[in-house]
């Protein structure tokens, strides 16, 4: 049997250019973790439920482990990383900090989900009403 043919892909991720040959059925979440080491992507139920894997692709928060590399090909990512840019080694994003003066984090697994579908909300409601934090 052949190997499954690869693809190039070639994405922005966290502003910079990467490009890689993968397998046509390699998933975003896995292309992040295992072609670019970056591990604040976590993948925890793989159906795309618990957005664990949440990343903004072209500014839109979405589940990494549902769609496939090659669905990424000529976008921009922007992982958990690339909230501050250093990575978080200096500095917090303002909203990594709340969550960290807040206690925020439980057990840390879903946070980096959490924060990177909290940035497109509250880019669209900057002062969010009780209600729409809700929906």
């Amino acid at each position: 049997m052949e190997n499954a043919p690869l693809f190039s892909v070639k994405v922005t991720v966290n502003g910079q250019l990467f490009e890689r040959e993968v397998e046509p059925r390699l998933l975003l979440s896995d292309f992040l973790r295992h072609e670019l080491a970056l591990t604040g992507t976590h993948v925890g139920c793989e159906h795309g439920v618990c957005g664990a894997c949440t990343v903004l692709l072209n500014g839109e928060a979405v589940r990494s482990c549902l769609i496939f590399a090659v669905q990424a090909h000529g976008q921009e990512i922007v992982t958990v990383e690339g909230l501050t840019p250093d990575g978080g080694r200096e500095a917090l994003h303002p909203l990594q900090e709340a969550f960290r003066e807040a206690h925020g984090l439980q057990c840390g697994f879903c946070t980096p989900g959490i924060l990177m579908t909290l940035i497109p909300f509250l880019q669209e409601h900057p002062q969010p009403s009780e209600g729409e934090i809700r929906e």
